[in-house]
């Protein structure tokens, strides 16, 4: 994700400062389209989200958030949202090329966001109706999502008109656990609709003690304890419940 802050600080700086004269730099044009030709690379992948691998965000060690993590696909967004606007053009064609297609990569990423990503009581009753092994134009289960993989927690937290964008969405796989840096990069990004982003910051409201608590804002909601926290992280001492560095547990 480094190299997604910098481009992100740069037009943070530039916007603030007026001073446009370090993005201008020929290095620092040249990090840019290196960073746009990174992640619009073809692959094999057919999920408009960045495919990446475990340890790949803030939280240096194995999480168990391999493949499409919500922080990642926030940062991608905001990325793709603002790199047209630093990005000169000394080489025409190419640049054109590759600006437009940031720009119909981050149309596919918001929508497939905001349909495959989102959670809600409607969302949940959905895949609770889920018919697994579908094929063909029809099929409505299109990530072939087991509705026994829902949590058991999910249903008892989950209040009315709140919802939240999930921490992962892959193939027959959904980490239904809620991360705070991805969803609030997704409302100051604009990747969350209007809609969404009000339902978010209401979850906060009616679940402060699980979402906040004692803490200035935790990372993650629940806690990775016990034999999972064991085999996901390896038993990394700094990734115990209520870690400062990372993951907290609910307030008692």
């Amino acid at each position: 994700d480094s190299m997604m802050w910098w481009l992100i600080l740069l037009f943070i700086y530039t916007r603030s400062t007026g001073d446009d004269s370090l993005a201008r730099r020929a290095d620092f044009q040249q990090a840019m389209r290196q960073i746009l030709h990174l992640c619009l690379k073809d692959t094999f992948e057919v999920s408009p989200a960045l495919l990446v691998p475990d340890a790949c965000s803030m939280i240096d060690r194995r999480m168990g958030i391999y493949g499409h993590p919500l922080e990642i696909q926030s940062l991608f967004f905001g990325v793709l949202r603002i790199v047209h606007s630093l990005l000169e053009e000394k080489d025409p064609e190419n640049d054109h090329s590759l600006v437009n297609t940031a720009m119909t990569r981050e149309q596919a990423l918001q929508s497939y966001v905001r349909l495959f990503y989102w959670l809600d009581l409607q969302r949940l009753n959905e895949i609770h109706r889920y018919t697994t092994e579908e094929f063909g134009q029809d099929s409505v289960n299109i990530l072939n999502v087991y509705p026994e993989s829902i949590p058991d927690w999910v249903l008892e937290w989950m209040p009315n008109e709140c919802g939240y964008l999930v921490g992962n969405v892959g193939v027959g796989r959904i980490d239904f656990r809620y991360f705070s840096l991805g969803n609030l990069l997704a409302i100051m990004f604009g990747l969350a609709s209007d809609e969404q982003s009000e339902r978010i910051i209401r979850l906060y409201e009616l679940r402060w003690p699980d979402l906040v608590g004692a803490m200035p804002l935790k990372i993650i909601y629940p806690a990775m304890e016990g034999l999972e926290w064991q085999v996901r992280t390896g038993s990394d001492p700094k990734n115990v419940p209520w870690s400062c560095l990372l993951y907290t547990s609910p307030s008692p």
